[in-house]
C-alpha cells in the first residue's frame, strides 16, 4: 500500500482503485463510501479517522451533485426557530462555529444579512427576539463567540449598509451573522483531507451493482472505471448509501424492497456582478414559497433560490426562463434599481434530497431527525438521507456510528477535533502571504483569494510558481484565477477532465458571463500539460465543454423543465454514466430502473 497523500492525482486513484480490487481476494475495507458529495466525504473522513479501512467512489467528479449547487452558506436555519426546533438550530450553529474556529477557517468566512422589516413596533420585537436567541444558541462558552452578536438597524443605517434597498422596501432592519463557504472546494478538501489519513478515494467511479454473501447481507459491490471502462469487484464490512437524491436508485441495487424514500427539489441561483448592486452586507427576504438571500460573494452577488418540484433526470437540472423570472421579480421587489437578465452573469439549479416521511416497508431500522435520516434496508448496506450543508459532519458521525453498531464506543467519531488539510498553520501563511505578494507582484485581493481558497497550502501555489515562473500570472481571460492555480488543480485536486477544472475547482461556469470560454484555451492547455493529453484529446475536451456551455445556455431560455431537459441532454457527457444495473455483458439486472437517455447513476449529495 502506497503512503497516504492529499495529492489526489490520476497515479493516486489508480492506486486507489487498486487497493479495492485487492480486497476482493484479500481482507475487506471496512468501509466503502457511495457518493463523493459533502456527506460522502464526511463519512469517509469520518471512518478513516476512526481507524478503519476506507474507501469512496463517486461517479461524476467530486461535488459534481446537490454539492456545488447549493446558496454556499454554512447557517444554523433561522426558519427552524420559527418550527421551535431549538436542538437542530444549535446543532447547526455549533457545526458552523467550528467550521469557522477550527475545521476550516481558510474555506468558511462570516457574512452578514439584513433582515429587513416592515412594520416598526411588533416585527421588530418578534424578530429581533428570535436572532437573540438565534445568536444565545450559538454561543460557544460564556464569554466565547465565533461570530457578533446581531444588532437593530435604523432605515438610515439600512440605508447606509445597502444604498440600493428601496427605500419604502422596508423601516429599519435586523443585522445578524452567518458564514458563507465554496461548496465545491469544501468537498475536495474533506476528499483530501480523507485521503491524508489513508483514505482509498476514486471520482468517475460508478457503483454498478451491490454484492451479497451467502448469508444475504451486502459485502460489497461492483464498480465500473468510467474512464477506462473497466468492472471491478470490492468487498466491504460495511457499505454505506450517501448518494442523496439517487437514494433509491442505489437502494435498488440490493435488490430490496426497504430503505429511505427521497424527493428531488430543485433550487435555482442567479449571479449578477457585485459593482450592478450598491451594498456591504447581504439580505434575507421571506417569499411566498421559500426564502430569497441576496449573498455578497467575491466579485459578485449570488441571488435565490427557488423550491419546485424536479421530476426530470437528476444528472444536469438546469434553470429555466420561469426560474430566472421568478428570482429576479422576488429580488426587484425590494431593489431601488431592478435587475433586468441582461445584469446576470450566471446561474445554477441544484437538486435537494428531500425525505419522505417514513421509510419503505421492510427497513429493518432507522435513526430519524428532523433533517436527515440514517436506515438499514438490509444487512450491511446503511443508507442516510436529507440533511444540509452545515451538518455534514454530524451526519457522517451518525452514519458510521449507526453502520458499526455497538462497535462504536469503541471507536468514536473525532472529526470535531481534525482540521481539514489548509487550516493548519494558517496565520503562519498570512503573514508569509506579504512576501509572497511582493515577490509575484499579486495583489491585495489575490492573496486574500488564495489564503480563501488553499489556506496554508498556499506554500504548495508558490512551489509551483518557484518552479515556473509564468504559472504566478493571472489566466488572460480570467484574471481573478492565476495560471498556477489551474496547474495545481491537475497536480494535487484530482481533476480528469477540462470540465471539472471549469465547474469545482474554479468557478468560471458561472462567474463570468461567456461560462469561461475566452479562458478555455489557455486552460485547457495547463490541463494538457498536467495530465499528458496529445492535441486531439485537448480538442475533443474543448469541444465538449464548449457543448455544454451551449446546452446550459438554450436551456436557460427553455419556458420549463420538460423543455430545459430537451435542451441540455443536446450535449453528451464526457465520461458518460451507466444506466445502474447493466454490466458490461450490456445485460440489465431485473427489477433495476430502465435504461434510458441520460439515466443517471448514484453521485454524491
Amino acid at each position: 500500500m502506497s503512503a497516504p497523500t492529499s495529492r489526489l492525482t490520476p497515479q493516486a486513484r489508480t492506486d486507489a482503485l487498486e487497493a479495492m480490487r485487492a480486497s476482493a481476494t484479500g481482507d475487506p475495507l471496512d468501509v466503502l463510501v457511495i457518493g463523493g458529495g459533502v456527506t460522502g466525504a464526511g463519512i469517509a473522513l469520518d471512518a478513516v479517522t476512526r481507524g478503519l479501512t476506507t474507501a469512496v467512489v463517486e461517479a461524476q467528479d467530486w461535488a459534481a451533485g446537490t454539492s456545488s449547487r447549493s446558496s454556499k452558506l454554512v447557517h444554523g436555519g433561522l426558519r427552524y426557530l420559527q418550527m421551535l426546533d431549538f436542538r437542530l438550530v444549535h446543532e447547526a450553529l455549533t457545526e458552523r462555529d467550528l467550521l469557522i474556529t477550527k475545521l476550516a477557517p481558510h474555506l468558511v468566512r462570516p457574512v452578514s444579512f439584513l433582515y429587513p422589516l416592515e412594520h416598526r413596533v411588533w416585527e421588530r420585537g418578534y424578530v429581533g427576539a428570535g436572532v437573540a436567541l438565534y445568536d444565545t444558541l450559538a454561543t460557544i462558552a460564556p464569554g466565547k463567540r465565533a461570530l457578533p452578536l446581531h444588532r437593530h438597524v435604523t432605515r438610515s443605517g439600512m440605508e447606509r449598509l445597502f444604498p440600493d434597498l428601496r427605500h419604502d422596501a422596508a423601516i429599519g432592519a435586523v443585522r445578524y451573522w452567518d458564514a458563507s463557504v465554496d461548496d465545491a472546494r469544501l468537498v475536495s478538501t474533506l476528499i483530501r483531507t480523507a485521503a491524508s489519513h489513508g483514505a482509498h478515494a476514486a471520482s468517475r467511479t460508478q457503483v454498478v451493482d451491490l454484492t451479497k454473501d451467502a448469508s444475504g447481507r451486502v459485502d460489497g459491490a461492483v464498480l465500473r472505471d468510467l474512464e477506462s471502462g473497466e468492472e471491478l469487484r470490492v468487498r466491504a464490512r460495511h457499505v454505506i448509501n450517501a448518494t442523496g437524491v439517487w437514494t433509491e436508485e442505489t437502494e435498488a441495487l440490493a435488490d430490496d424492497e426497504g430503505g429511505l424514500r427521497v424527493l428531488a427539489s430543485k433550487g435555482v441561483h442567479i449571479v449578477v456582478p457585485r459593482e450592478r448592486i450598491r451594498g456591504e452586507v447581504g439580505l434575507i427576504l421571506q417569499t411566498e414559497k421559500s426564502v430569497l438571500f441576496v449573498i455578497p460573494w467575491s466579485r459578485y452577488w449570488v441571488i435565490g433560490t427557488t423550491d419546485t418540484p424536479w421530476e426530470h433526470q437528476l444528472q444536469h437540472p438546469v434553470a429555466t426562463a420561469a426560474d430566472i423570472e421568478y428570482v429576479l421579480d422576488h429580488a426587484n421587489a425590494v431593489l431601488a434599481d431592478p435587475l433586468t437578465k441582461d445584469d446576470i452573469i450566471g446561474t445554477w439549479a441544484g437538486l435537494r434530497p428531500l425525505l419522505q416521511p417514513g421509510t419503505k416497508e421492510g427497513t429493518s431500522s432507522a435513526k430519524v431527525s428532523r433533517e436527515h435520516t440514517t436506515a438499514s434496508p438490509t444487512p450491511g448496506l446503511t443508507v442516510i438521507a436529507g440533511g444540509k450543508l452545515t451538518t455534514y459532519r454530524v451526519m457522517a458521525e451518525d452514519a458510521v456510528d449507526f453502520a458499526l453498531g455497538d462497535a462504536a464506543k469503541r471507536r468514536p467519531s473525532i472529526t470535531s477535533k481534525v482540521p481539514l488539510v489548509g487550516a493548519t498553520n494558517l496565520e503562519v501563511q498570512r503573514n508569509w502571504s506579504r512576501t509572497y505578494a511582493t515577490r509575484y507582484g499579486w495583489s491585495p485581493a489575490m492573496v486574500d483569494h488564495l489564503l480563501h481558497r488553499y489556506g496554508s497550502l498556499i506554500t504548495d501555489i508558490v512551489a509551483l510558481c518557484e518552479a515556473d515562473e509564468s504559472l504566478a500570472r493571472p489566466l488572460e481571460h480570467a484574471s481573478a484565477y492565476l495560471r498556477a492555480e489551474v496547474a495545481y488543480a491537475v497536480s494535487h485536486e484530482g481533476v480528469l477532465h477540462l470540465e471539472d477544472v471549469m465547474l469545482h475547482r474554479t468557478r468560471l461556469n458561472y462567474e463570468v458571463a461567456d461560462r469561461g470560454l475566452a479562458a478555455l484555451e489557455e486552460i485547457s492547455r495547463l490541463v494538457a500539460d498536467g495530465l499528458g493529453w496529445d492535441e486531439e484529446t485537448r480538442t475533443r475536451e474543448v469541444a465538449a465543454y464548449e457543448a455544454r456551455a451551449a446546452a446550459e445556455v438554450a436551456a436557460e431560455s427553455a419556458p420549463d423543465d420538460a423543455a430545459a431537459e430537451v435542451a441540455r441532454l443536446a450535449a453528451d457527457d464526457v465520461a458518460p454514466l451507466v444506466p445502474l444495473g447493466s454490466s458490461a455483458d450490456g445485460g440489465h439486472k431485473p427489477g433495476s430502473p430502465k435504461d434510458t437517455k441520460g439515466a443517471a447513476g448514484p453521485v454524491g449529495t
